[in-house]
């Protein structure tokens, strides 16, 4: 199993672009021991590429142990020479609190700006997160907004979709839908799901673009078959009401089924309604009151209502059915076998 360490450089070599340089290197894919020492030696002698490299190789265990301090011990002395892709994962080490560190937003923020000072991209998006949330630094949205454009002009796809959000909610901005859409469609392109999902729901309202429910549903199935689980959802709707597709109960409880297996509220309580009515699946009033109670523990509102409702019609045995079916699923999951 990976370490938590190891998730993270995956992400950021696969953010930056760097994971096909890495991958495609001789012998970076299985990198052996030989390769490991001769990192060793250069990173001894100061060569904060290596450095950066060997830490790679121990978060990984390519070649050595895996090692998360003896990782965080090289990625420090990288970024301590100005080495960016350094100073971006341990930036990113301290705002998870890894390898022993403590989170230490101020420390990340650090890290993050000067890596984003020397243009890594995903460093200046990890920064507009910092200002955006106020972490490390004062809440300040046009300062978010100013790293994101830097990032997404360099093609940065996650932060093409925070500033396309930015846009569309005003903030640090004026509220601008066609700027939304354009961002979104730059991400979006790049498959981004979130963007995906995103740019769906402009068609959908018609905000910057002109309405169309078969582009939305196009947008939502690209998201929805990479596992996005709002997408998932959003596109049983389409199903459901046959909007830019032909109405089908069957493929909109497939769709809503998927989402929550991911714990979608939403889904959650759409599907509950499904079997309450019998619509796309067979009625099944356990199985109802389990995804409407399931819902309404996340506080959705709709499925408040629903399962109070569905307290009042629902025989003891059926509710209590239905309670055994909530504490199965929540015994299936990852979480609670740890």
């Amino acid at each position: 199993m990976r370490s938590l360490l190891s998730v993270v450089i995956l992400f950021v070599l696969l953010i930056t672009g760097l994971f096909a340089s890495h991958t495609n290197a001789e012998p970076m894919p299985n990198a052996d021991q030989s390769v490991a020492q001769q990192l060793r030696i250069k990173a001894e002698q100061g060569d904060p590429t290596a450095q950066n490299d060997l830490g790679i190789l121990y978060a990984n265990g390519e070649g050595v142990a895996q090692d998360d301090k003896q990782a965080a011990l090289w990625f420090r002395k990288a970024a301590g020479q100005g080495y960016a892709m350094a100073q971006l994962i341990l930036g990113l080490m301290y705002r998870e609190g890894q390898s022993g560190m403590d989170k230490d937003y101020s420390q990340a923020f650090s890290l993050f700006r000067k890596a984003a000072e020397q243009g890594l991209a995903a460093a200046q998006y990890n920064l507009g997160v910092m200002y955006a949330g106020g972490e490390g630094v004062a809440h300040d949205d046009q300062q978010a907004v100013a790293w994101y454009r830097k990032a997404a002009d360099q093609g940065e796809a996650i932060a093409q979709n925070n500033l396309g959000a930015m846009y569309a909610s005003g903030e640090g901005m004026a509220q601008d839908d066609k700027q939304a859409a354009f961002w979104y469609r730059q991400a979006a392109e790049q498959g981004l799901p979130t963007a995906q999902n995103n740019l769906g729901a402009m068609y959908v309202k018609g905000e910057g673009v002109t309405q169309d429910d078969k582009q939305a549903v196009a947008w939502y199935r690209q998201a929805a078959e990479q596992g996005y689980a709002e997408a998932q959802n959003n596109l049983g709707v389409m199903y459901i009401n046959g909007k830019g597709v032909t109405q089908d109960d069957k493929q909109a409880a497939f769709w809503f089924r998927k989402a929550t297996d991911q714990g979608e509220a939403m889904a959650q309580f759409n599907l509950g309604q499904m079997y309450f009515n019998g619509t796309g699946v067979p009625q099944d009033y356990a199985q109802a009151y389990m995804w409407t109670d399931l819902a309404a523990a996340q506080d959705f509102e709709k499925a408040i209502k629903a399962r109070d409702s569905l307290i009042k019609v629902l025989a003891p045995s059926q509710i209590e059915a239905g309670k055994k079916l909530v504490r199965e699923w929540i015994a299936s999951l990852p979480q609670a076998s740890k």
